[in-house]
């Protein structure tokens, strides 16, 4: 994923864990707020609890997959956080998927298909 793509800063995550909505379903957090960029960045948290680097690093990479596989179909100019419970490890990438447009729908950010 590209650096403009992508949330970087501590202020960003901070920002959007403060002021941005939020939904929770199994195996992921959805943070979302309206940037101001045409374009939608993503940031992607996993705890230190839910285990070591190797296991960190790939909840981080099937989130991004995630996020990646169904970016064509999500709203312009939202700043999205997701982060890992333990389920992201666990749950097949159709779980996955469905959990993620599910928090999606929830706030909204899927775009209309009429």
């Amino acid at each position: 994923m590209k650096r403009a793509v992508t949330l970087k800063e501590n202020y960003e995550f901070r920002r959007l864990y403060q002021k941005g909505a939020s939904a929770v379903g199994g195996g992921m957090v959805l943070y979302c707020r309206k940037n101001r960029l045409g374009h939608n960045r993503l940031g992607v948290t996993v705890s230190v609890k839910l285990g070591h680097a190797v296991v960190r690093n790939r909840a981080r990479r099937r989130l991004r997959e995630v996020y990646r596989l169904n970016s064509g179909r999500l709203r312009q100019g939202y700043d999205m956080i997701l982060v890992a419970r333990g389920r992201t490890l666990t749950a097949s990438w159709k779980e996955l998927n469905d959990t993620f447009l599910r928090l999606c729908r929830k706030l909204e950010l899927l775009e209309d298909r009429s």
